[in-house]
């Protein structure tokens, strides 16, 4: 097996300008969409679940560690794309959905987190210890120490895991480390705000120190070996309906100081809806790693309103109507987007289908929003879609299609408004250099 992560660092201390995206996405269609995508490019996927996706009490998938991965797995074997390409990610992983707990019942819910992610496999954690405890003084900001010393402790018990799988096989990986955090945690800005701010230099070399102490006073002074990424803000983010583009001049001098440690990358989050050429900015100046999320499922989205459209056309009895589906799940349970979407009736209820946060990602594994997607596919899998009604509702599969580069089929047209989205990364990253030869 490929050691992706680490040769990443090697070829960028080459002089590389390379990369690699992270997909943070539970969702089967979105899955089968990037990894059909890398096949096709011959290239390595890092997959990512977050510590409230996945954890050892189910997460909000209802999966643990080891499901995620064997889902992961069984979709890669069914669209052929190899499993030892494959690199399985752990993101925020510490003490994020134990919030309201103390130090003590986190972090030991914590230690059997990090524990459950190497041995079912990853070997891409992000240690994530930056958010306040309930035992935490409410008026004072978490100290770089605190946020290391409980960071270093749970590195700690991954490498424990990681040797329990080195008894199984003597070549086992090791696993790599990200460490770091970023504002607002994961998912978007739950505000507008009018600037964003980049990571300083002087922080992020106050993360790296308290790290080194934090891992040397317990005996771990080698753990920077295997930490190859930091996490920062280098300027983008995105709200209900904007974003903010990646402005290379305002993280000049975080890129500046980045160039410094030889060993690391800069992992950006929340890099949703940067178009390719900021992407590629971006990786050139060090934020290595490309993580995307909301975006996947914004996308999917927009494909399965696309073809709804068309079944009101096309589809008499039966007709599923699968955005009013969606909308009635999410007013039947507005606990996933109440506290995200601001404003009148109107404007919320633009937000539950428009938003950029997307939280209607939230409602695509409830059992009548999954069952209606299927329906909705079935139906329009039973009929021969017009190309001219193509052209009005989906023009770039239209494009594809005509150029015989997509099949004229409902998942098919579905799945390649995710690859579309996907190959903005890819091309970001190296992974190719043409978009318009893949695009149509």
């Amino acid at each position: 097996m490929k050691d992706t992560m680490r040769e990443l660092i090697v070829r960028r201390q080459r002089g590389e300008n390379c990369g690699i995206p992270s997909y943070c996405t539970a969702n089967p269609i979105v899955l089968e969409a990037c990894l059909e995508l890398h096949k096709k490019l011959d290239a390595p996927i890092l997959i990512e679940a977050t510590a409230n996706q996945v954890n050892q009490f189910g997460g909000y998938t209802g999966m643990r560690p080891a499901d995620f991965r064997d889902m992961v797995f069984s979709a890669a074997d069914k669209v052929g794309y190899p499993r030892d390409m494959i690199v399985l990610g752990g993101d925020h992983l510490g003490p994020l959905t134990w919030v309201n707990l103390s130090e003590e019942e986190a972090m030991a819910n914590s230690r059997e987190l990090v524990r459950e992610f190497v041995l079912a496999g990853f070997k891409k954690i992000h240690l994530d210890t930056s958010m306040k405890l309930s035992s935490d003084d409410k008026d004072a900001p978490l100290s770089d120490d605190t946020i290391a010393r409980r960071g270093a402790e749970l590195y700690a018990v991954c490498e424990e895991a990681y040797q329990e799988l080195r008894k199984a096989d003597p070549d086992e990986q090791r696993p790599t480390f990200i460490i770091g955090s970023e504002v607002p945690i994961p998912g978007g800005a739950q505000a507008e705000e009018d600037s964003i701010s980049v990571t300083k230099p002087e922080a992020l070399n106050e993360t790296l120190a308290a790290y080194r102490r934090a891992f040397e006073s317990v005996g771990r002074g080698d753990a920077f070996e295997n930490i190859i990424g930091v996490v920062v803000q280098p300027g983008v983010e995105f709200g209900d309906d904007g974003y903010f583009r990646y402005c290379p001049e305002n993280a000049e001098k975080l890129v500046a100081e980045t160039k410094k440690h030889k060993s690391i990358v800069l992992e950006g989050h929340s890099t949703d809806y940067q178009p390719s050429e900021a992407l590629k900015e971006m990786v050139r100046d060090g934020i290595a790693i490309l993580k995307v999320g909301p975006a996947l499922t914004y996308a999917l989205r927009e494909g399965l309103f696309a073809l709804s459209m068309m079944e009101k056309e096309l589809v008499g009895s039966g007709r599923v109507d699968f955005p009013q589906v969606l909308e009635n799940a999410m007013m039947n349970d507005p606990s996933k987007w109440v506290k995200h979407y601001h404003g009148d009736e109107k404007q919320q209820a633009l937000c539950r289908r428009y938003s950029y946060s997307d939280r209607c990602r939230y409602y695509l594994t409830v059992p009548e929003v999954s069952a209606a997607i299927e329906a909705l596919l079935e139906n329009m899998s039973g009929i021969e879609i017009p190309m001219n009604m193509l052209h009005q509702y989906m023009p770039v599969q239209y494009a594809r299609i005509i150029r015989g580069h997509l099949e004229n089929s409902a998942r098919e047209l579905v799945k390649d408004y995710v690859a579309e989205l996907a190959l903005d990364y890819c091309y970001a990253v190296g992974f190719t250099e043409d978009i318009p030869n893949i695009h149509y």
